[in-house]
């Protein structure tokens, strides 16, 4: 009798790996990259982006990320045991080693580079977590709010400008993504992302 595979890797190199016997689910629009790592009940929407050396571990509880929501390099999410799922909503910015446990992060939210965010913790939509930020468990970011510091603390609403480079920035991501996609099929086009990288 066969023994079904210990892990499976994806079109775009990361790894999936079940948890009692429930594997990750991954849309075929989604880029899982080189060194990512879901374990388990994570569920991935459409034109999500997953970069290098992530790790997502829904062992305990679930872990469910919406539609075109970017999880930059280096992220670890995981979750609360029978308490807290990780939930994240659609065209979500996690920047580059967040740490998320627990927590809901509604859509067009954003988590600024090592940014910590604690069980039963909510990022409201147009939120933000600055970047080295951590927001300790049962607070609450609200719609347009700016926190800082550790613990984050309340410090100025969003402008107007940076709402809007926010919401850009997941349209970005999921360009960037398409093209190391095609980089790595060979098929290098400078059309899809439109900043090509310039050599000295």
């Amino acid at each position: 009798m066969n023994k079904p595979p210990f892990s499976k890797t994806t079109k775009h190199g990361g790894t999936l790996t079940p948890f009692q016997a429930i594997w990750p689910t991954v849309p075929d629009s989604a880029f899982v990259f080189h060194g990512a790592q879901l374990i388990g009940s994570v569920t991935v929407g459409e034109g999500v982006s997953i970069w290098h050396n992530c790790v997502l571990r829904g062992d305990v509880n679930h872990i469910l990320i919406g539609d075109r929501t970017n999880i930059q390099d280096g992220t670890v999410i995981h979750v609360s045991t029978r308490t807290f799922p990780t939930t994240i909503g659609n065209d979500v910015l996690v920047a580059h080693k967040a740490m998320l446990h627990g927590c809901h992060l509604e859509d067009n939210s954003f988590v600024g580079m090592n940014g910590i965010v604690m069980d039963n913790t909510v990022i409201e939509s147009d939120g933000m977590l600055a970047a080295g930020a951590m927001l300790t468990p049962g607070k609450r970011i609200k719609r347009g709010e700016l926190w800082a510091g550790s613990p984050a603390r309340f410090v100025r609403f969003v402008k107007d400008a940076e709402l809007e480079k926010n919401r850009g920035m997941a349209e970005h991501y999921r360009l960037l993504a398409v093209q190391h996609d095609r980089d790595s099929r060979g098929e290098t086009s400078d059309t899809v992302y439109p900043f090509p990288l310039k050599q000295s």
